[in-house]
């Protein structure tokens, strides 16, 4: 078979003829990648299963400056209005939520959306994934979101606390989200991609950041809706839903509202052996390799153990794409990523 048809029975929890696997470079890895190689492609250069889709820019992106009067000079703003304040540290940022003085509904409505679902930015978009698919490789879109834009808006504790004490501005935002991610949705699977990858981070480091009855009023209802609205197109349509942290309790929800493959399955936080156990009739699993551990402190050796045991413990019947649960940070050794690389690549079921 060929990458493609491997990726696609791996994750409908059938067992491939390889082991399938990827992983996301951060800026300084990637000119590591590009000296040590001198390709630009890594995903090429390692022969991933997958391809990921990209939407075209905005051609007619909102002027939101007006909204961040006090951003600084390195600040930048993203297309849904967002600001970001740069930090000391390669890539990491902190959030400006222009929602975040907001009291009622009608300003939620009123504050400039993007033009994500607009036709021109899918203009073809059907020939590139059919492109893809022809040259035996996976078309994935990365990622439809809705309380993560949401709550960007907003602010976390703002959001947070909405849930509770003032579900109209809770309301409004979702919808608002929620709306533009049904037409894209519409528009991705009308193009045949293979796996929409769905998501929102829900989860901490030690639980989830809300309680059961509120994910279960304010985010899984949303989220059906934009994994209902592709899959009535596109009935085959992998599902893969994303979250980091602790989220043992979101599982069977997940499962009920058609999600197929798990994302990223973080180890320091679940334990992939018993989500395997729990689930595995039913989930397939794409990550398990931590970055908060093996990727960035372990040696190489130990890299190569802990994929082999992934691999033996979780992927054993297949059903496991092995990647690091998040982007690899300038922490990661080189040695590490090419452990890992290695160890996927010698190993046979």
């Amino acid at each position: 078979m060929d990458n493609r048809e491997n990726m696609l029975t791996t994750l409908r929890r059938k067992k491939p003829s390889h082991v399938p696997f990827g992983f996301s470079l951060c800026d300084s890895l990637y000119e590591e990648f590009k000296l040590r190689t001198g390709c630009d492609d890594y995903v090429e250069y390692y022969d991933m299963d997958y391809r990921m889709i990209n939407l075209k820019p905005s051609g007619y992106p909102n002027d939101y400056s007006s909204y961040h009067p006090d951003l600084p000079d390195n600040g930048f703003i993203d297309e849904w209005g967002v600001g970001y304040i740069p930090g000391s540290l390669a890539h990491f940022t902190r959030f400006v939520s222009p929602m975040s003085d907001y009291d009622s509904p009608e300003q939620v409505w009123a504050f400039p959306s993007p033009d994500l679902d607009a036709d021109y930015r899918f203009e073809s978009l059907a020939e590139d994934v059919k492109k893809i698919q022809n040259a035996g490789y996976a078309a994935v879109y990365s990622a439809v979101q809705l309380f993560e834009p949401a709550w960007y808006l907003r602010g976390l504790d703002n959001f947070l606390s909405d849930m509770i004490i003032d579900e109209k501005m809770v309301e409004a935002a979702m919808e608002k989200v929620t709306g533009i991610m049904e037409s894209v949705c519409i528009k991705l699977a009308g193009a045949n991609v293979d796996c929409i990858m769905y998501g929102d981070d829900a989860g901490t480091q030690k639980s989830l950041m809300m309680s059961m009855d509120l994910w279960r009023k304010w985010i899984k209802p949303y989220t059906k809706r934009v994994i209902d609205i592709a899959r009535k197109i596109k009935p085959d349509l992998i599902v893969c839903y994303h979250s980091d942290g602790v989220i043992y309790d979101l599982i069977p929800d997940l499962i009920d509202i058609g999600v197929d493959v798990l994302n990223p399955v973080q180890p320091e936080c679940i334990d992939p052996v018993v989500i395997k156990r729990l689930y595995g009739d039913k989930l397939a699993f794409w990550g398990t390799i931590g970055t908060q551990t093996t990727m960035p402190f372990g040696t190489p050796e130990e890299v190569r153990r802990v994929v082999n045991e992934r691999i033996e413990t979780v992927g054993y019947d297949g059903g496991l794409l092995i990647a690091p649960t998040h982007l690899l940070e300038p922490e990661v050794p080189w040695e590490n990523i090419e452990a890992l690389v290695d160890a996927v690549k010698a190993y046979r079921y």
